[in-house]
C-alpha cells in the first residue's frame, strides 16, 4: 500500500515547471487556443495542476496539468497556484498519478447539459463553455478508420461546410486534385499540419470569426483569386514552356473559372464553328485557344 500524498498549494511563475515529454492527454488546437482565449479572459487558473517537486534533479514537473500549464504561459500569466508533492515518487507511481487524473472523470447527463448549455444566453459564454454541437450530439456520430501505423503523429480534421459553401468547396477540391497528380493519399509533414493551423488562426483574426468552415471558405475565395498562381507547378516562365509532360487545368492558364455570360457566347460560337468546319476534332474545344493564342504570337513576331 503507497503511503498517503500530503500535497500543498503553491503558487510561483509557470514557466519554472517542467512539462512531460510523454503525455498520453492531448488537445486538438482549436480547443487548446480555446484554452488560452478562457485563462487569459480569466486572468487565473480556475483548476490547479499536480506538481511533483524531485529533490533529486531540483525540477517540478508536471504529472496533471500539462496543457492547462502550458496554455498559461501562452496567456501571459506570470504567477499561477498549483498543488505539489514533496514525497519521494517511484517512476511507477508517477505514471499511475499521470493516469489517473487523466482516465479517472465523471460522466455528464446528455439532457440536464443540454438543459444548462441552452441557459447561456450570451454567446461569449457559449464558446467560453467549450462545448460543441459534437458534445451536444447534435451532429451525427464520426466513424474514423483506425490507422496500422499507430506510432505516426497525426490529427484528424473534420470539416463542416454549409450548403451554399459546399458546391464551391467540392470545386476547390476538384481542382487541387487535378492540379497535382498524385495518389488519393497523401503524407504531410507535422510542420505542415502546423502551417494549416496557424493560417486558420490568421484568417480568424483577420476577419474575427471562430467558426472553421467560414474560414476555410475564405481561404478558398483567396486560392480562387489567385488561380493563375498555381501555373508554377507546370509552367516555366522563363523559358516560357511546359515543364513536365499531362495536362494542366484550364484554370491556371485563365487565372479564373468564370467569365462574363456575353464574352462566353462569343467563345462558344467561334468554337462550335470550328468543331464543325473540322479545324478542331470534337471533343478537344480546348485546341481553339491553342490556335488562336498561336496565331497571335505569329501575328505579334
Amino acid at each position: 500500500m503507497s503511503e498517503p500524498l500530503k500535497p500543498r498549494l503553491v503558487e510561483g511563475d509557470p514557466r519554472e515547471l517542467t512539462l512531460l515529454d510523454v503525455n498520453a492527454r492531448f488537445m486538438r488546437h482549436e480547443q487548446f487556443q480555446r484554452l488560452v482565449a478562457n485563462i487569459r479572459a480569466d486572468g487565473a487558473l480556475t483548476s490547479t495542476p499536480l506538481v511533483w517537486n524531485d529533490s533529486e534533479s531540483g525540477r517540478r514537473i508536471v504529472l496533471s496539468g500539462n496543457h492547462r500549464t502550458k496554455a498559461a504561459v501562452e496567456a501571459g500569466l506570470e504567477r499561477i497556484w498549483w498543488m505539489e508533492i514533496t514525497e519521494p515518487l517511484p517512476r511507477q507511481r508517477q505514471i499511475a498519478l499521470q493516469l489517473a487524473h487523466n482516465a479517472i472523470v465523471g460522466e455528464d447527463d446528455p439532457a440536464t447539459l443540454k438543459s444548462l448549455y441552452e441557459e447561456l444566453e450570451d454567446v461569449s459564454m457559449r464558446l467560453y463553455s467549450g462545448l460543441d454541437d459534437k458534445t451536444l450530439d447534435l451532429l451525427d456520430e464520426v466513424s474514423v478508420p483506425s490507422l496500422a501505423e499507430a506510432n505516426l503523429d497525426f490529427a484528424t480534421v473534420q470539416i463542416v461546410f454549409l450548403p451554399d459553401e459546399k458546391e464551391a468547396a467540392e470545386k476547390a477540391f476538384e481542382a487541387a486534385r487535378k492540379a497535382a497528380s498524385a495518389d488519393a493519399r497523401w503524407l504531410a509533414r507535422i510542420e505542415q499540419y502546423d502551417s494549416v493551423l496557424d493560417t486558420l488562426d490568421t484568417v480568424k483574426g483577420a476577419h474575427n470569426i471562430g467558426n472553421v468552415a467560414a474560414v476555410f471558405a475564405i481561404i478558398l475565395a483567396l486560392v480562387e483569386r489567385h488561380l493563375g498562381e498555381l501555373a508554377d507547378g507546370w509552367y516555366d516562365p522563363d523559358e516560357q514552356t511546359a515543364t513536365r509532360k499531362g495536362t494542366a487545368p484550364v484554370e491556371t492558364v485563365l487565372a479564373t473559372r468564370t467569365m462574363p455570360a456575353d464574352a462566353a457566347a462569343v467563345v462558344q460560337r467561334a468554337i462550335d464553328r470550328m468543331e464543325r468546319d473540322g479545324d478542331i476534332e470534337a471533343g478537344q474545344r480546348w485546341r481553339a485557344l491553342e490556335l488562336w493564342a498561336a496565331d497571335y504570337l505569329a501575328g505579334a513576331a
